[in-house]
């Protein structure tokens, strides 16, 4: 409720507590050229002519409708089946909120449900949540309840060099102040052994991304056993369209499974809203943070969905809560579960398929161009390196403005020590005229 000063004088007070003496002097912070009411609006328009200019600006976009696109490092654009707009856009579903009264939401509840239970198959896992903000607040969480694991005693969190940058920033942000250590081989240099030799008694979990953030494919054999051997957790990190062909996080024993689902059924929209998964051994169940749903019968013996083993701070913890996560990306869950059922195993197996021997076609027709070096001996999906002649900037600038291509992603900007490296992602989207298109383009350019 806000609170409105009826009086002068209280008007004076409230000011005095934040430390000013007028109004006026909140907007300091804003250009006088640009304050009330020296704002210089544009005349009145009708509807008519509103739509007329808005459709006139919208065509300075560059979208992928009319752009071939190369651009991955964690938002991919994938096919979305028509039947996944057409479930998310009922008013059941994109008007819902929040699942409280279970008698009422039914259906909410089992499209969560479904939900679950298809990453649960995906992942190899035991449980799943629904869901978390996106990739790197799973990751997040996935830290957090390694401590809670470890119950205080384990401060230690090792961390592959090659995990998608943001997320390891996030970790970072959300374990400031908890004295915890993050530590990482940062030689790039894809040793799983180094990192495992990290790991010791004080370690609450090792982390891992597969494929990593590089887009090369892990042989994750045997790193959980070393992980145990210092009761810590085994984390993984996966694209879920990978999970079409390679083994998934439970078959290495992992211990929680994470990951982006942006993937799953949802557009790139200009960066959100995703929403992230997250997968774990069900000995886990009650450290999981968000909602999980289950499945009961009433006392007719009819089938019934509820919220249960949540251990939220608004149900039952309280300040107890192992996590402040307070709401999860239902409707983006939903239309994770709906592209999953539309696909189905076949479905989704061949379209990582195409993902894995498109980007292989591209990488070794760019590996002949001279001047551009891609290292074919490691296996990848979907995304590759390519070191480039010239800065990536204004490589992708050219492609860009000459050849309407959007181009990869500098890892310059998040390895110094890649500069002239980019990033470059093929999904079953990129046709063949595409990707011969890119290498004409990256060869004229070069010479």
């Amino acid at each position: 409720m806000t609170y409105v000063p009826h009086t002068e004088a209280e008007r004076k007070e409230m000011l005095a507590q934040i430390g000013v003496q007028q109004i006026e002097d909140l907007f300091q912070t804003v250009p006088e050229a640009y304050r009330f009411p020296h704002i210089e609006l544009p005349k009145p328009l009708s509807e008519l002519e509103l739509m007329a200019e808005l459709r006139e600006m919208s065509e300075e976009n560059t979208d992928l409708q009319h752009a071939a696109c190369f651009l991955g490092a964690g938002a991919y654009y994938h096919f979305v089946p028509s039947v996944v707009n057409h479930v998310i856009s009922r008013s059941e579903f994109y008007t819902a909120y929040t699942p409280y009264q279970p008698e009422v939401s039914q259906g909410t509840l089992q499209s969560i449900f479904e939900y679950q239970t298809m990453i649960c198959a995906l992942t190899g896992m035991d449980v799943s949540n629904a869901s978390h903000y996106d990739g790197a607040t799973a990751m997040a969480e996935a830290v957090i309840m390694s401590l809670s694991v470890a119950r205080g005693r384990r401060k230690k969190v090792v961390m592959s060099p090659t995990i998608h940058p943001e997320y390891r920033e996030t970790v970072r942000t959300y374990t400031r102040g908890m004295g915890v250590t993050i530590v990482g081989d940062e030689s790039l240099s894809n040793d799983l052994g180094a990192l495992a030799n990290m790991v010791d008694d004080e370690t609450a979990c090792l982390i891992v991304q597969n494929p990593d953030f590089l887009g090369r494919i892990l042989d994750l054999k045997g790193l959980a056993d070393i992980v145990h051997a210092h009761r810590a957790l085994f984390v993984v990190c996966c694209d879920p369209i990978s999970l079409g062909m390679l083994r998934p996080p439970g078959g290495y024993d992992a211990d929680i499974a994470i990951g982006e689902g942006q993937s799953l059924g949802n557009p790139l929209s200009f960066g959100g809203p995703y929403l992230g998964f997250f997968a774990c051994k069900k000995e886990y169940v009650h450290r999981t943070a968000g909602r999980l749903v289950g499945q009961t019968v009433d006392v007719r013996g009819n089938i019934g969905y509820v919220l249960t083993l949540s251990t939220r701070e608004q149900h039952i913890r309280r300040e107890r809560a192992t996590s402040n996560i307070c709401t999860n990306q239902g409707l983006n869950a939903l239309a994770a579960a709906v592209y999953l059922a539309a696909l189905g195993k076949c479905g989704l197996s061949k379209v990582a398929r195409l993902c894995y021997h498109k980007a292989h076609h591209a990488a070794r027709l760019i590996a002949r161009l001279d001047r551009y070096e891609v290292r074919l001996a490691e296996p990848f999906f979907k995304e590759f390196v390519v070191r480039c002649p010239m800065p990536v900037e204004e490589l992708n600038a050219t492609l860009l403005d000459d050849y309407g291509i959007i181009g990869g992603f500098d890892l310059g900007r998040v390895y110094p020590d890649m500069a002239n490296h980019m990033l470059l992602c093929v999904t079953e989207m990129n046709t063949a005229q595409e990707i011969e298109a890119l290498v004409e383009a990256l060869e004229e350019i070069a010479a």
